[in-house]
């Protein structure tokens, strides 16, 4: 018998229906979740980091910058020349202050941090009050800022300060020191020139600082707190990154030597004249012929590296003065103060561009050893009468004696066998005209001074008139750079090779390691060392050559120094507008004579002297920073003394016997004694230890049985109541 088939009622079956919808969307949302798991498994590890990143990037709770430090320069033997100086900044945090501050005095940080910052960094109470009550959200106020380790060195030790449980002893909260570092020049003014200065974002001016701004500076670092994925505070630290540092070519010593020179010069001329210092401008180039390398670079112009926009210190003004300056007229002052002369001034350099004529003309093949020239004391060239400096004429010359008697009338003939287009072309091979590429901001153009175009082709170097090129044979109307013309001499002494000059020797990191070291750059040889050697022998005779049959005598003997063998040439360059007042003259000379090891290069711009137009002034610097230097550099005198010197000589040795007889007097002068100064006597001082000061019987005028104390011969002594040529 068939089962009969149960029949549902209309309620189950929407019962069972529902049952059925509802498992699908189970299934459904099942589905999903499993889509969403997947796709967060395939996100995490896909960019699971990135996120990580950027979320815990927006749950940044305190960052901080860690300046880095800027690089140091030092000058060639490792000596600082400027340098970063850790300093602090004192931070209050408000907002932290007031999360902390508690009614109950004993777990409150607002009160014993407030009264922290007064004692240790000399606040106003009233002040941080304000403080507190205006920026109450604020989390960075500067307090105080740059200062030195010494002066927040006592409140980090009393906030440190820690009980016998290791707790802190004193409530501060919401103060920390920011680290930052401020520029220091150990040797203030000392080279200032080459150094240069920073402003505020270690920003390089002038100088060093400036041209080699990005080797010095390096990358801030940064330390931030964040909550990490339990809701943790952590820290990280991104460190600094600190500049590199920059050894330059120069010396310390020479710089001072050659800056004591020009500051003794300008003093000894002050008033001579005029009223004012011994010239408008006094300056230096000391080189190393044979790499380019600077070794002291200065002129009269010089300011306080640490405070250089203060026009006071930096004696451009009395404090009367500063009072009534606009700000144009402040910045004007400073800016030529704070320009190189050295590389950023041109003037006509005179007979010091003689040698590099005849340079040019011997390894041109138009001139020999030996040549003789005819002076009369002028040459006639078109309708101008251009005088030789010896107007009654040197008579006949040889090439030598050209340089030798540094005569016009010769060096015009010389030019004229050299031609326009030849002379163009070796003042190129020498880079007059042309930037030296020195590695110092400020470098004047001299192209548009020394070139000359045809006047359709105004872009055309070439063609000068046949007048230019006579007065361009003995450095006049054309313009250059005592750079310049350091550079070119060196090239024709040197034994030929033109090195671009450069005042950086080495990169080093942080740590001292060498990053680069900066190689000489030989930029072309413009003459032979053959060539070379002869203009070192001319050079050599311009200075101590013997008078000629015609009673010519070398120009350079004023410079030479007893013992030495050098070479040198002067130099004196009529000023625009040639009125026969105002002059620039010049000395640039080498040593030693054979083998050169220096050179050095003084130029004298209108010295103040009724007679300017004598470089003797000019040879008294260059003379007296050679003397000082020769033996520093360790070269040392190899020569017999010349006759004509041998008063100068001994008149020297005698002031030196006298100044270290002086220094043995004072050196063995016995401690508690003094020389009267009245009888030279050695007098032998009481011994304070041995005299009861507060006893006035030993004054010898103290009353005994009501009588003064007898002063016997010998006991006591009654006072007595009275009391060479300039070159």
């Amino acid at each position: 018998m068939a089962r009969r088939r149960r029949r549902l009622t209309k309620k189950q079956k929407m019962t069972l229906k529902m049952k059925r919808k509802l498992a699908l969307l189970f299934v459904v949302i099942v589905l999903i979740l499993i889509g969403i798991i997947v796709r967060l498994v395939y996100i995490n590890r896909v960019s699971g980091e990135r996120y990580t990143k950027k979320v815990l990037s927006q749950q940044d709770t305190n960052s901080m910058v860690l300046p880095y430090k800027r690089g140091d320069i030092y000058d060639r033997n490792g000596t600082v020349l400027a340098t970063s100086e850790k300093v602090y900044n004192v931070i209050l945090d408000p907002g932290v202050l007031w999360e902390n501050h508690d009614e109950d005095p004993k777990k409150d940080y607002v009160e014993p941090t407030l009264q922290a910052l007064v004692t240790y960094f000399e606040l106003d109470r009233s002040e941080l009050d304000t403080i507190m009550q205006e920026k109450k959200s604020s989390h960075y106020v500067m307090l105080k800022k740059q200062l030195t380790k010494e002066e927040v060195e006592e409140f980090e030790a009393y906030e440190d300060e820690r009980d016998d449980k290791g707790n802190k002893k004193h409530r501060i909260s919401g103060v920390w020191l920011e680290d930052s570092y401020i520029r220091r020049y150990p040797y203030r003014s000392l080279g200032c020139n080459v150094i240069g200065y920073t402003v505020s974002g270690n920003v390089g001016q002038y100088g060093i600082e400036q041209k080699y701004s990005d080797v010095l500076n390096g990358e801030d670092g940064r330390s931030y707190n964040y909550l990490n994925e339990d809701l943790e505070q952590e820290k990280v630290v991104k460190a600094a990154t600190n500049g590199e540092n920059v050894m330059s070519t120069m010396d310390i010593t020479l710089q001072e030597i050659v800056e004591r020179a020009i500051a003794d010069f300008q003093k000894k001329y002050a008033n001579a004249f005029r009223e004012g210092d011994g010239s408008y401008t006094a300056a230096a180039i000391m080189m190393d012929p044979n790499n380019g390398e600077v070794l002291a670079m200065a002129s009269n112009r010089h300011y306080d590296l640490n405070d250089p926009y203060n026009v006071v210190l930096n004696g451009l003004f009395t404090e009367e003065e500063s009072k009534n300056l606009s700000e144009e007229e402040r910045l004007n002052a400073l800016n030529e103060l704070w320009r190189n002369y050295c590389i950023s001034d041109t003037f006509e350099p005179g007979s010091t561009a003689k040698p590099i004529t005849v340079a040019a003309a011997l390894e041109a093949g138009v001139v020999h050893d030996g040549d003789t020239f005819l002076c009369d004391g002028n040459q006639k060239i078109g309708d101008y009468t251009i005088w030789c400096s010896k107007k009654i004429g040197h008579g006949i010359i040889d090439l030598e004696g050209s340089l030798m008697f540094s005569c016009n009338d010769a060096l015009m003939q010389i030019a004229a066998k050299l031609g326009e287009e030849n002379y163009s072309k070796y003042q190129n091979m020498f880079n007059l005209g042309l930037r030296t590429g020195i590695d110092l901001p400020g470098e004047a153009r001299t192209d548009s001074l020394i070139y000359y175009s045809r006047e359709n082709a105004p872009n055309e170097r070439l063609i000068m008139g046949k007048t230019d090129l006579a007065t361009n044979s003995f450095g006049q109307n054309f313009n250059a750079t005592m750079i310049q013309m350091a550079s070119a001499f060196s090239a024709c002494i040197n034994g030929g090779y033109y090195y671009q000059p450069h005042v950086v020797k080495k990169i080093t990191d942080s740590s001292g390691g060498t990053v680069k070291n900066v190689e000489p750059v030989l930029l072309r040889t413009p003459i032979s060392s053959k060539t070379s050697a002869l203009i070192r022998k001319y050079l050599y005779h311009t200075m101590y050559g013997p008078t000629d049959a015609n009673g010519n005598h070398a120009t350079g003997k004023a410079a030479r120094i007893a013992g030495y063998a050098m070479g040198g040439k002067t130099g004196t360059a009529e000023r625009i507008p040639r009125d026969k007042t105002n002059y620039l003259v010049s000395f640039i000379g080498f040593a030693p004579a054979d083998h050169p090891e220096v050179v050095l290069y003084v130029v004298v711009d209108r010295p103040n002297a009724e007679k300017q137009s004598t470089s003797s002034f000019a040879q008294e610097i260059w003379k007296n920073i050679m003397k000082e230097a020769l033996p520093y550099l360790n070269i040392y005198p190899t020569e017999a003394i010349p006759e004509d010197m041998q008063e100068e000589v001994a008149a020297e040795q005698a002031a030196e016997q006298e100044t270290e007889e002086e220094e043995e007097e004072e050196e063995q002068q016995e401690e508690g004694t003094l020389i009267d100064p009245q009888t030279g006597e050695t007098v032998h001082m009481p011994d304070p230890e041995t005299i009861d000061q507060e006893d006035d019987s030993v004054l010898g005028d103290s009353p005994v049985n009501g009588n003064l104390l007898d002063v016997k011969p010998g006991n006591a002594t009654e006072e007595d109541p009275e009391e060479n040529p300039t070159e």
